[in-house]
């Protein structure tokens, strides 16, 4: 950690530890220290907390035992020796003058962070083979870090996580895939291992990266710099966020008859909303599968008096964001899955006569809306009368031709770094072996940058929680249409760029998964699979274990003539074609202009051959190039060959 960082580090986590004992300053530890926690073998232990200002406190380990004074603060912090795999110990705390504190159970061993999004939180209970009511693994013990976002990096965490035992009571509702994970390594290699799952469905990778992590991705200045402003002032910065986006609006859509006026008129008629509910569920045709933007309006009639006052109005569920405009003033923006809304109206926003209320909603995924109940709409006046607002609207979808608008860089799972400040950054000074990362859905729509973005990632998270940090990367699993012909698929570009990260770095490693996903089923119940295969990726690459550490994929692409010849290590696995007796699911690409299409594969042992008629001008080859392909290639360990492309070397 840089002389910088452990300046803002010390200077957050005074803040928050005083704000969290106040008025209390008894000696205690950091909120991550509890009762059967797992701390990381072979490697320095570093433990913190609070207590008095200027208070010595002793920090004891098994036979370890450390004296710290306090800052003026009363923050403290201690390193103790490493120890080897074992347990259990006791870590206690005695302050000089603050009394003390004892945490129990403690084991050394390894400790995993699993992160990721929807189907890093799919639970244990949901998966097809989910165990027996009657497990229990004493030595594997599980954290669960509370879903928040945060504008700053927070150095404890706001609602208390403990750690218990696997058991019959904790797993059901537990990460799958950690769990299965930890269950399937400790099979082979006994260690204690501590699981500290942190997820969040829906995220992006920007909302898991450090300020510092995406400073070095490049071009997020503006969003980091419009961040830190609402740190310091929310209504400022929603307002020139506000500004921005109308902007956007403006360019992209039309100059003209801005609909936050709420007079709007358009080619298309508004129509009258039949109920508060997901306008999947309308029966609009436009919208019954309708991913974007919709414009929601009413308006209502208030006196003199009304107008002059300060009120509060209340939007009901929303799904999923919305921004929100008073007779064209900006009145707020938030963001949840039908989490309700409810917004300040400054004095000045109403007039007597007609006030115009509009509402654009977004939703990316599933439901979306304005979804109430009624009965939970209302604007209330500071005298206390009430005017309600479950009726009344009408609605207008925006096509899906003028793309996502900008989104709020404080989003929580589309923002930028909020995830991170809350839920990793209060981790910071733990030991981890290693992280097991499954996330890339929300990427998608733009995978270009993303290779780029998860080594930044790494690196930084590397910096925090230990240089040598063990980094699994769970590859996305087949899911979407099929397809009859040669495509571009975002998925398939994330994992490929997850393909890349993993080859380059020799502590990385890839778990493929394009054989046990479901293509009408965006959360797979199969995470037993995705576990196993992490844990014997895990095995190969921390214990040297025999196994495939970054999947398999060729290693160059050659012409020769009309034919590409596409070379795999070896070493590495003996191929196999499953179900046919050819290689299916490559294709052939030319570069200017970009067009691909399918080519015949021929395999000889680690040699594919791929042909067709354009395979003269072939610049690249892509192979399972599609969201949910159908690919029949394997090694005869059992692991499939995943999307990939390839760039064709001269003769």
């Amino acid at each position: 950690m840089t002389r910088a960082a452990r300046v803002m580090w010390t200077t957050l986590l005074s803040s928050a530890l005083l704000c969290a004992s106040s008025p209390s300053t008894a000696a205690e530890f950091a909120g991550v220290f509890g009762d059967r926690l797992v701390l990381q073998r072979d490697r320095p232990v570093t433990v913190w907390g609070s207590s008095e200002p200027h208070e010595k406190v002793t920090v004891t380990l098994a036979e370890a035992a450390r004296t710290v004074t306090a800052d003026a603060s009363g923050v403290w912090r201690a390193l103790l020796p490493a120890m080897p795999a074992g347990g259990p110990y006791r870590l206690t705390l005695t302050g000089a003058k603050s009394g003390s504190q004892t945490i129990d159970d403690v084991l050394i061993g390894d400790v995993w962070l699993c992160s990721g999004q929807s189907n890093m939180h799919f639970p244990v209970a949901q998966s097809s083979l989910a165990p027996a009511s009657d497990v229990h693994h004493p030595t594997i013990r599980l954290m669960t870090i509370q879903q928040k976002s945060h504008a700053l990096p927070q150095a404890g965490f706001t609602d208390s996580s403990a750690w218990t035992v696997a058991n019959s009571e904790s797993i059901p509702g537990f990460s799958a895939v950690c769990y299965f994970f930890a269950r399937e390594l400790q099979r082979t290699h006994p260690v204690p291992l501590g699981l500290i799952h942190a997820s969040w469905g829906g995220s992006a990778i920007e909302a898991w990266m450090s300020r510092r992590a995406l400073q070095r991705a490049g071009g997020f200045d503006e969003q980091l710099e419009l961040l830190q402003a609402y740190a310091q002032d929310e209504r400022q910065a929603t307002g020139r966020f506000a500004a921005e986006w109308e902007e956007w609006w403006r360019s992209t859509v039309s100059a003209t008859d801005p609909p936050w006026q709420g007079t709007a008129r358009s080619a298309k008629a508004w129509i009258s909303l039949p109920a508060m509910q997901s306008w999947t569920t309308l029966g609009d045709p436009d919208l019954a599968e309708h991913n974007g933007m919709v414009w929601f309006r009413t308006s209502l009639r208030l006196t003199e008096a009304q107008a002059e006052q300060d009120a509060e109005m209340s939007l009901g569920g929303i799904d999923e964001v919305d921004l929100t405009w008073i007779n064209g003033h900006f009145i707020g923006t938030g963001f949840g899955w039908g989490t309700e809304r409810s917004y300040a109206v400054p004095r000045g926003v109403l007039r007597p006569g007609d006030n115009h209320i509009v509402v654009n909603v977004l939703s990316t995924w599933g439901e979306g809306g304005m979804v109430g109940p009624a009965e939970r709409m209302s604007l209330q006046f500071a005298d206390g009368d009430v005017r309600p607002l479950g009726g009344g609207w009408e609605y207008l979808k925006v096509p899906t031709e003028h793309g996502m608008p900008p989104r709020a860089p404080w989003e929580p799972i589309n923002g930028v770094s909020g995830l991170f400040n809350a839920m990793l950054a209060p981790l910071e000074g733990l030991q981890l072996a290693g992280a097991l990362w499954y996330q890339g859905e929300s990427n998608a729509g733009d995978a270009a940058p993303y290779a780029n973005l998860l080594s930044s990632m790494i690196g930084d998270w590397r910096e925090r929680f230990n240089e040598s940090l063990a980094f699994l990367i769970v590859q996305l699993p087949n899911f979407g249409d099929l397809q009859a012909g040669p495509v571009e698929s975002g998925w398939a570009a994330v994992r490929d760029a997850q393909r890349r990260v993993a080859a380059d770095d020799p502590r990385s490693g890839l778990v493929v998964t394009i054989d046990v996903g479901d293509h009408l089923d965006l959360h797979p119940p199969n995470k037993l699979a995705v576990g196993r295969r992490a844990a014997d990726v895990a095995g190969a690459m921390i214990f040297g274990d025999d196994g495939i550490v970054d999947g398999l994929s060729p290693v160059k692409a050659v012409r020769e003539g009309n034919v590409v010849v596409l070379e795999f290590d070896p070493a590495m696995d003996e191929l196999v074609v499953i179900g046919d007796s050819k290689p299916a699911a490559f294709e052939l690409c030319t570069d200017e202009p970009s067009h691909c299409v399918y080519a015949e594969g021929r395999l000889d042992r680690n040699r594919i051959y791929v042909s067709a008629e354009e395979a003269g001008n072939a610049t690249r080859v892509r192979h399972c190039w599609a969201d949910a392909p159908i690919c029949n290639l394997y090694g005869t360990s059992g692991l499939p060959v995943a999307s990939f492309e390839i760039a064709i070397s001269p003769e």
